[in-house]
Parts: structure tokens; sequence; C-alpha cells
């Protein structure tokens, strides 16, 4: 992902999409012939929204599993599956949140990129993504697995809104892009393959994308509001200037 947000200016799904199957793709592997056919199915099988308000957390079940066509002649290896969250522009993840459970030891690798300045509005806010890199285990495509799950919960909140009619604003989420890379015991030194599920065997979840209704001001309030915090702060600026002549003068009247 790095790579990606370094060297490409769009932000777009179909930017992003080409990056993930064009550049990744041409170097998948090149520890393993292309007859051996691994049957690697990485799939996401529940996606939905936790909590309430402005602060959520998107839980993500994912599933791995590995067909019939093992490879017995792989040499030793070690996997980790590679999960990539985009975000909208409308929502964001605290980088620092996310050292806790780095820590924890809940995943080898956790890092936020893209737009990671929390004080802006949606309207001046850019893409992001979270990538979280997730151990496997060690030789695992020596083997059938019927299908191991993975479960994320990924800490978001939402970005000020523009003021909508409705009082509310709609950001819609998507599917993670999953891929996993194993890194293989060469003879001089090791050598990483990259394994995606093909585009047509990919399993959709229950839900491909779930909605976040986040409060917006509404435009007709927007006067209102404006002339009430106009007022208060006036008369908070003239409270302090008040007390603080009237302590000033008590400390005169003393001495």
């Amino acid at each position: 992902m790095k790579s990606y947000f370094e060297n490409c200016e769009s932000r777009h799904d179909s930017s992003f999409e080409d990056f993930m199957g064009h550049q990744l793709s041409s170097s998948l592997c090149q520890g393993i012939p292309d007859n051996w056919n691994v049957g690697v199915r990485l799939s996401v099988r529940e996606l939905s929204l936790i909590g309430e308000g402005s602060h959520r957390h998107l839980s993500s079940s994912i599933r791995l599993q590995i067909g019939a066509a093992s490879i017995p002649k792989l040499p030793a290896h070690l996997c980790e599956v590679i999960v990539i969250q985009r975000l909208p522009r409308g929502v964001f993840a605290e980088p620092f949140e996310l050292q806790n459970p780095h820590k924890h030891k809940a995943f080898r690798d956790i890092a936020v990129f893209g737009d990671t300045n929390l004080e802006l509005p949606s309207f001046q806010s850019n893409r992001s993504a979270v990538e979280f890199h997730i151990d496997a285990g060690s030789n695992i495509l020596f083997m059938q697995n019927n299908g191991t799950e993975f479960n994320l919960l990924l800490p978001l909140h939402a970005r000020y809104q523009p003021l909508d009619e409705s009082g509310y604003s709609v950001v819609e989420i998507g599917e993670p892009d999953m891929l996993m890379r194993c890194s293989v015991e060469g003879k001089q030194h090791k050598q990483s393959c990259l394994f995606m599920s093909p585009p047509n065997e990919k399993a959709k979840s229950t839900s491909a994308t779930v909605a976040w209704k986040i409060p917006a001001g509404m435009k007709a309030h927007a006067g209102f509001v404006s002339v009430i915090t106009f007022v208060t702060a006036l008369l908070s600026t003239l409270s302090i200037v008040y007390a603080s002549m009237f302590w000033s003068g008590t400390k005169v009247s003393k001495t």
C-alpha cells in the first residue's frame, strides 16, 4: 500500500483495482511454477458496523481456504494474510489507536496509509486505507484447508460532514481486498509469493457494503446556530473581561 499511495495520485476505486490487478499480479510468485495450482481462496463472510454515533467498529470475518491441489514439493514456507480495508473520505482510522492491538500481537503488522489528518472535515479530506498483516502459519500449502477464519475489529471515527437538508450524511464502506503472501526458503535467498483468489471465484459476504448514517447539520438551521454561537461567545468574552476588571479593582482597593 505504501507504494500505491506514494506513486498514484488518484484515489478512485478503479485506480486501486488496476494497481491490485496488474502491478501485483505481474509478480505473484517467482518460487512456484505456473502449472502448480495452489487453490488459495480468500473470502469475506461477514461485514458489519458495531456501535452507535460517530465512533464505531467495522467488523470483518475473513475465511482462508486451500484446495486439494497442494504443493508437496514446495520448500519450507511461512505465510501471512494481508487485508487492505479502503476507507471513504467521510471516515478515518486513528493510527495511534491501532497501536494497541499491534502491541498485543493480534497482528504481525498494521499501518494506515493516505490521509491521516484527523482534524480535516469530510469535504477537505482524502481517502485512506488500513493494511493488516495476519499470521497464517507455516507450511500451510502442504495440506488442504477447509476453512480458517480471521476476525478483524477496526475502530473508525466519522469526520465532520457537510450540511444536508436531511440532517444526515450516508457513507458506504465496501469489502476489504485480500491476498496471501508466503516467504519460501530458497537455496540462495528467500522468495516471496503472492496468492489472490480469481475474481470469478471470490465469495461475496452477506453484505457487500455497509452504510454509516452520520449526523450532519441542516442548512435551514445554519443561520440560527451561527447567531446563537456568536451571542454565546460574546457574552462569555464580556464575562471574562468583567471578572478580570473586578478582580484587579479588588486587589487595588486592598493595597
